[in-house]
């Protein structure tokens, strides 16, 4: 049973591999004792696969399990230089830039302030007697 299924998987494979990509001669399954070594033609990538419950199951081989993990690696310490990069690059406002901004948000509250007095006089025009 067991040789059965693996040799129906062994032909199911490549017709899946066929579906999903266009090059059918792009994978290559080669029997290694109860393992298989799948080939990818296309970029060296070598995967260990088994039979698991009547699926193949493949994983990366140890050498490029380490080479996968060193570009991780690679990968982290480019996005922590760009993060610290990008901290250091923050400059602070210069005092011409600050002084602008104080400008800029006091002229923001007289105006404010203003439409608020407006409102209040306007109220008390409309209010009606005190009675005590």
């Amino acid at each position: 049973m067991k040789n059965i299924t693996l040799s129906l998987v062994a032909i199911l494979i490549p017709l899946a591999a066929s579906a999903a990509e266009p090059d059918a001669s792009r994978f290559q399954l080669e029997r290694s004792g109860d393992h298989f070594v799948r080939l990818d033609r296309q970029t060296g990538a070598m995967s260990l696969c088994e039979e698991k419950d009547g699926a193949l199951v493949c994983r990366m081989a140890a050498d490029e399990r380490a080479a996968y993990e060193s570009e991780l690696d690679r990968l982290s310490d480019r996005v922590t230089a760009l993060e610290n990069k990008s901290v250091v690059n923050k400059a602070l406002p210069s005092d011409a830039e600050i002084d602008r901004s104080i400008g800029i948000m006091e002229r923001w509250m007289r105006s404010f302030m203003g439409i608020v007095k407006e409102f209040q006089s306007e109220d008390q025009g409309n209010a009606l007697p005190q009675k005590t």
